[in-house]
């Protein structure tokens, strides 16, 4: 079985990636396997960049692919933030719930036809501290009043998916990967990966 390391802590997203590659002969690991190896110190400006720059970051002391994924919300009104500050909008102690009330304290009074956001996901795989693959997901929506749902994390609860007319939060996993960024993403590494173990895939932009 050959290891394929997410480059993540967070439960939510790792849960997500288990459950996209399901099926897949990997041996997956996250960062929670690995305690002795370095903290990535992010930087970037774009979810590409942050992507790209720490999956190397880890493919450099580790001997197996390594997947990164950045990710977060941009809103129209508030010219594209929280971006790729999302996890930590409200700062220094940022929690979940901190982040989605700065967001909504921010909007407040903004009409809704002013609420357009889209979630970003973007996703790098590397090996032997080459980047082979590059995937983009998006999904575009609004952002509500008020919190709407109990499931899924970070602002899933205010991210309002027209076409199923419920908020992230209200939706089930199973829904909610349907048709999420990160749902997106996964799908189109899935294909990759399914095609780099048969041998015929190469590497993207090759």
């Amino acid at each position: 079985m050959i290891q394929l390391l997410a480059a993540s802590t967070n439960p939510g997203k790792v849960r997500e990636i288990r459950e996209s590659l399901a099926g897949l002969p990997f041996v997956l690991r996250t960062l929670a396997d690995h305690p002795d190896l370095p903290v990535y110190a992010e930087d970037g400006r774009t979810f590409e960049e942050i992507a790209r720059s720490k999956c190397l970051f880890y493919s450099r002391t580790m001997g197996s692919l390594v997947m990164a994924e950045d990710s977060g919300l941009e809103i129209a009104a508030l010219g594209g933030a929280p971006g790729v500050y999302s996890a930590r909008f409200s700062g220094p102690e940022a929690t979940d719930e901190k982040n989605i009330d700065k967001v909504l304290g921010l909007l407040a009074g903004t009409p809704r036809a002013e609420r357009r956001a889209r979630f970003v996901c973007c996703i790098a795989l590397a090996l032997d501290s080459k980047v082979i693959a590059e995937i983009r997901g998006t999904v575009e929506g609004m952002i509500t009043t008020e919190r709407r749902g109990r499931s899924g994390f970070g602002y899933d609860p205010i991210f309002f998916y027209p076409p199923l007319a419920r908020t992230f939060g209200e939706l089930a996993p199973e829904e909610k990967n349907s048709v999420s960024h990160r749902g997106r993403a996964l799908r189109e590494l899935k294909t990759f990966l399914a095609g780099y173990l048969a041998g015929g895939t190469p590497a993207h932009g090759e």
